[in-house]
């Protein structure tokens, strides 16, 4: 416990000063010793209305879709076994994409388009829990069949359909409305403004998630070994299922697709946590946070005042980060 104690608080430290920095810095640069003051005594300056009403809801943002991407791309692990699994590996990204960008083209506003994100990703989250439902029904009455490799294959094609969709839009659409749908498919901060979504979501996923981390480790020696062990796999299956899948839904609504933090995070960790859920998911969720953060703080200051799409600084980072764990262990589990 004092080992995970001390991961956990250097990760900590790690996302608070990932905040700090992006607090500081922009296009109208906070002094960091000011940061502090500003934030608990607002002067009415104009560093302390961009401080409040940019910066820190975007940095909040950017944190809580960070660690709901990690976190999730933890449970996609454990849940189907497989070391490339990640947030959007069933569609949900996939039918974010097609209700985000249906509204795009319909020419709706913001608040419309996140709604048609959700209800894309929720769409999606439905379908591949409808098609697997009869193998999860299965295991429930078996106790030992693996349903991972199914409900693996029925994501990928659902998300292989969107893809298609996806590719239909952007062919038909308006060319006033196209650099917009790219830089949402891409992932993008700069138009967020529900911050205390994707922060309650955090949380609900963690208060129910954390909880079943005992039996996750159980889990990933097998559904068969589980069962004998006395995990109740089927009800335990489902529940990662739909936590990952809200986390992964609330995380592309607020901020589009944004790739590899799912992916990498859990990696990362485990060379230095191991794969013992119990410390691995808090983890996860401060240091998804503190990269996120960090990418946005640099997606948004590198070629000031243009911004670029998080997605790319994020994938430009993974891509070589997952090489080097991969050149390091041989192979990722």
């Amino acid at each position: 416990m004092a080992r995970a104690l001390r991961i956990w608080g250097l990760l900590a430290l790690a996302a608070a000063g990932a905040l700090l920095l992006a607090l500081a810095t922009g296009s109208s640069a906070i002094a960091l010793a000011d940061v502090p003051r500003l934030l608990w005594q607002p002067d009415g300056s104009v560093a302390a209305e961009v401080l409040h009403g940019l910066r820190l809801p975007r940095a909040l943002a950017a944190f809580g879709t960070g660690a709901l991407l990690a976190v999730a791309g933890a449970l996609m692990q454990v849940l189907l076994r497989n070391p490339l699994a990640d947030p959007y590996v069933l569609g949900v990204s996939g039918g974010a994409a097609v209700g985000a960008l249906g509204a795009m083209v319909l020419g709706l506003g913001a608040l419309l388009v996140q709604l048609g994100a959700l209800a894309g990703a929720l769409l999606s989250i439905a379908l591949v829990f409808a098609l697997a439902h009869r193998d999860l029904a299965r295991l429930s009455a078996a106790g030992s069949a693996d349903t991972a490799p199914r409900l693996l294959l029925t994501g990928v094609m659902l998300a292989a359909g969107w893809s298609a969709v996806i590719t239909l839009m952007l062919a038909v659409a308006p060319e006033a409305q196209v650099r917009g749908m790219l830089f949402w498919l891409a992932g993008d901060l700069s138009a967020v403004d529900a911050v205390a979504l994707p922060l309650a979501a955090l949380a609900v996923v963690l208060v129910i998630g954390f909880p079943a981390a005992r039996e996750l480790n159980v889990l990933l020696r097998g559904p068969a070994v589980a069962a004998t062990l006395g995990v109740r796999v089927a009800p335990l299956q489902r529940r990662l299922y739909l936590l990952a899948s809200l986390a992964s839904a609330v995380a592309v609504t607020t901020a589009g697709s944004i790739g590899f933090v799912g992916l990498v995070v859990p990696h990362a960790l485990r060379l230095v946590a191991g794969n013992d859920q119990r410390v691995l998911l808090p983890a996860c969720a401060l240091a998804g946070g503190a990269l996120l953060v960090l990418a946005d703080t640099l997606a948004r200051s590198v070629v000031a005042p243009q911004q670029l799409p998080v997605g790319v600084i994020t994938a430009l980072v993974g891509v070589p980060t997952f090489l080097v764990l991969l050149m390091r262990r041989g192979a990722p589990r």
